[in-house]
């Protein structure tokens, strides 16, 4: 196991990770000085290895912004749904920060930023960040379907984690940028999916139902897995690969940004999901959002050939 603390010290190693099948996997933290778009996509994007940026957020508006305090003057009366209850802002911020101990803090809690809070998003532009593009989920093709892409706010409280470790749908690439708060966040190099014990009715969940401590009588091969645990801190953004389990916590109240990747590296993957999850249902319909999202892939594969720029904010 690695562990990390928000500056970068190495707390702790596991040295099972260096082992010959997975390779010298690790997350790294660099600084936009340290590496350029060009070198993330060969050093990072392709071979599939997680990336903590501990700046490239410092060209939002919202660097340094977002508090409680903030959202409570701003969007206070805000509300979104969490487990079929509905909550306003100030009543999420209260609970975080522990000022309502009167019920317990909903996790994960979420606002979808283009439709519940649109003014956000000039002060977290560009979402791409300069590192993540070509994003196909800029293009206009792919705004019109629901791809399980999502531009969300996610806002948690201490203690409070991710019910499941799992692989994000669609196989995209998620961007976390925190923006307030520490987050400890759980990696899995990729090929250890096994020992993780994908649910056979959902296999991008695993069934193991606490992480962090776990029953290795009834899940022995979890012995075999090489977990890696850091910490990600305000002003810092994740990269997670396409195909890596992960989970997290919160370690204190945190408020984060979070968005997915998609072009030609993980296409082949998500078209396969796209029909995975519908073939089950209208074999038709099926096959013409799978036909429709294979001709958007190819138009945004010809414009990522002919250059084409693309609104970030349509992430």
């Amino acid at each position: 196991m690695l562990l990390f603390a928000t500056g970068g010290q190495l707390l702790s190693t596991d040295l099972r990770i260096f082992g010959p099948l997975y390779g010298n996997m690790e997350v790294k933290r660099l600084s936009t000085r340290e590496i350029t778009p060009e070198g993330f996509i060969a050093e990072h994007w392709t071979p599939g290895l997680p990336l903590v940026f501990t700046d490239a957020a410092h060209v939002w508006k919202a660097h340094g912004t977002f508090s409680p305090d903030w959202f409570r003057e701003h969007f206070g009366d805000r509300t979104t749904v969490v487990d079929g209850r509905t909550y306003a802002m100030k009543e999420i911020m209260d609970l975080v920060e522990g000022k309502d101990t009167s019920r317990p803090v909903p996790y994960p809690i979420k606002y979808h930023i283009p439709a519940q809070l649109p003014e956000l998003i000039d002060l977290i532009t560009p979402i791409n960040l300069g590192y993540a593009q070509p994003n196909w989920m800029e293009s206009n093709w792919f705004a019109r379907g629901n791809w399980g892409n999502a531009l969300e706010l996610f806002i948690g409280g201490p203690g409070g984690k991710f019910p499941y470790v799992h692989l994000d749908y669609y196989h995209l690439s998620a961007w976390v940028t925190q923006l307030y708060g520490n987050k400890e966040f759980t990696v899995w190099p990729r090929g250890q999916e096994r020992y993780l014990y994908p649910d056979p009715n959902d296999p991008w969940r695993s069934v193991i139902p606490d992480i962090e401590h776990v029953d290795l009588k009834k899940f022995p091969l979890y012995e075999r897995a090489t977990p890696i645990k850091f910490v990600v801190g305000p002003g810092e953004t994740l990269f997670i690969p396409f195909g890596i389990w992960h989970t997290a916590k919160s370690l204190e109240p945190t408020i984060s940004v979070a968005f997915d990747l998609l072009n030609g590296r993980n296409f082949p993957d998500f078209v396969k999901d796209v029909w995975g999850f519908r073939r089950n249902g209208n074999k038709v319909k099926a096959a013409a959002i799978t036909g429709y999202a294979v001709l958007a892939g190819s138009m945004c594969r010809i414009g990522d050939m002919m250059g084409v720029k693309r609104d970030s904010r349509r992430a």
